[in-house]
C-alpha cells in the first residue's frame, strides 16, 4: 500500500523515476521500507535470490530500480548474490542484498571476501526461526552472533537492528552512509515481524537527507595504489574501468594490493582492519534510552523484541517499578561502555531476545559483575508475551 501525502501524483510519479520517493507519509512494510531507504541512499545494483521472510525486499527492488536507473539481477543462489554485489561496488555502484537466515549463512564466506576487500555494500538480513528451514515465515532473533562471528579470521563487523519500518528506511540510508565512510560491508538485522509488519514511514525530502558518497581518490591514476590508508586508517577507491590500475584480492596483501603471505603483513593488515571500526565507535554506535535517569532496573532489547520490552517498562512503571529501556539501534561494534554504565546504575538488567541467549553473552560481558543479568529467551516463532518479561523482572530484583 503506497500513498503520498501531500504531494500530487503526477509531482510524485515524475519524482519516483528520478529516484527517491517524494516526501510525504506513506504505510509499507518494513522489507518495502529497507528497499526504499536503499533507493535514498542511492543504492542502484540490487542482487539477492528469494527466500522468505526477505522476498518483499526483492520484489520492491525489482520494482523500483528499472524506475531509478538502476539494476535488479535475481541470482542462482546466495553464494552468487553477495559475489554479484561486491562486483558491483567496484564497478561503481552502491550495492545491496536482502535474505534470511539459510541464504545468510551461504553468504558467510563472501562477506569475509568483502570484509578483506574493504568492499562498500549493505546486507539485509530479515530473520527467521531456524536451525536449518526451521520456520520460514516466523519470527526469531537467531543470526545476531552469525552477524558477527559467521566468517572465519579475525575482523569487526557493523551491525544495526531496526524496530520498525521507518527504521528500516532510515537505517538503511544509515547502513549505505557507514559501508561508505568505513569501507565495508555492514548488516541491516531485522526480522520477520518488522519486515512484515505495516506503518507509517516518513519519508523527507531528498535535500535533508544526509548522503555519505564513495571515497574516491583524486590521485593521479599512475601514483594510485587501492591500499594506502588516509588517516581514519581507510583507503581511497577507484572503480573498474575509470583508467586506474589495482589488484583486489582475498589473500593477505600489501598497499598495492598484491598478495604478501608475511606474519608482518598479516598483523598489520588484520590491526587496521579492526581498527578502522573500533577507533571510530563513537561515530557507529547508536541506541535509546527510555526512562533510565532513575532507572532501578534495565530492560536491554533490540528489534521486535524491543517493543513488548518497551510495553513491559510502562507496566512497571505503573506499578511504582522504576524500570527503563536501553535498545540497541547499532548491536556491533558492542556499546560496551554504555552498558558497563548501567551496570553501575542498576540492581538488574533483563535482556528479552528471541533466541535462546546471544546478545547477553555480550551484555553480561560487558556488565562486568556489577549488576545481576537475566535472559529471556524465546526459541521464536511469535513475541515473548508480556507476563514472562514481567516475571523476569521480578526475579532479577530479589
Amino acid at each position: 500500500m503506497l500513498t503520498a501525502d501531500p504531494v500530487s501524483q503526477s509531482a510524485a510519479a515524475q519524482e519516483v523515476l528520478d529516484g527517491i520517493l517524494p516526501p510525504g507519509s506513506y504505510y509499507l512494510n518494513g522489507d518495502e521500507a529497507a528497499a526504499e531507504g536503499a533507493i535514498a541512499a542511492n543504492a542502484r545494483f540490487f542482487a539477492a535470490y528469494p527466500i522468505t521472510p526477505a522476498t518483499e525486499v526483492a520484489e520492491r527492488c525489482a520494482e523500483r530500480f528499472p524506475e531509478c536507473g538502476g539494476t535488479f539481477i535475481q541470482m542462482e543462489d546466495e553464494l552468487a548474490a553477495m559475489n554479484c554485489i561486491l562486483g558491483g561496488a567496484w564497478a561503481g555502484a552502491k550495492a545491496l542484498t536482502s535474505t534470511s537466515g539459510p541464504g545468510f549463512s551461504l553468504m558467510m564466506e563472501n562477506l569475509g571476501l568483502g570484509i578483506m576487500t574493504e568492499t562498500p555494500c549493505v546486507v539485509v538480513n530479515v530473520q527467521r526461526a531456524g536451525p536449518s528451514t526451521g520456520l520460514p515465515t516466523a519470527v526469531a532473533q537467531q543470526d545476531m552472533m552469525q552477524a558477527r562471528w559467521g566468517s572465519h579470521g579475525d575482523y569487526e563487523i557493523i551491525a544495526l537492528a531496526p524496530d520498525s519500518p521507518c527504521e528500516c528506511f532510515t537505517l538503511a540510508i544509515r547502513c549505505f552512509n557507514l559501508s561508505e565512510q568505513f569501507r565495508t560491508p555492514v548488516l541491516l538485522m531485522s526480522d520477520e515481524i518488522i519486515g512484515h509488519m505495516t506503518e507509517k514511514v516518513l519519508v523527507p525530502a531528498a535535500d535533508e537527507i544526509e548522503i555519505v558518497p564513495r571515497r574516491l581518490t583524486d590521485a593521479p591514476k599512475d601514483e594510485y595504489w587501492p591500499y594506502v590508508p588516509d588517516d581514519d586508517l581507510v583507503p581511497a577507491m577507484a572503480n573498474a574501468g575509470t583508467g586506474y590500475r589495482y589488484h583486489v584480492t582475498g589473500l593477505t596483501h600489501d598497499y598495492r594490493g598484491y598478495p604478501a603471505l608475511t606474519p608482518e603483513d598479516q598483523h598489520a593488515q588484520v590491526t587496521r582492519l579492526k581498527d578502522k571500526i573500533l577507533t571510530n565507535k563513537d561515530k557507529i554506535i547508536t541506541y535509546e534510552m527510555v526512562m533510565m535517569d532513575d532507572a532501578e532496573v534495565c530492560l536491554l532489547s533490540y528489534g521486535s523484541a524491543s517493543r513488548v520490552a518497551r510495553s513491559v517498562v510502562d507496566i512497571l512503571r505503573q506499578n511504582g517499578i522504576k524500570a527503563g529501556l536501553l535498545r540497541l539501534i547499532t548491536v556491533w561494534p558492542f556499546p560496551e561502555e554504555i552498558v558497563y554504565e548501567v551496570a553501575n546504575q542498576v540492581k538488574a538488567i533483563v535482556v528479552p531476545e528471541i533466541n535462546m541467549g546471544q546478545i547477553v553473552r555480550e551484555v553480561e560481558r560487558a556488565a562486568k559483575g556489577c549488576a545481576q543479568v537475566k535472559l529471556v529467551p524465546h526459541a521464536g516463532g511469535d513475541l515473548h508475551d508480556e507476563p514472562t518479561i514481567l516475571k523476569a523482572v521480578q526475579e532479577g530484583l530479589r
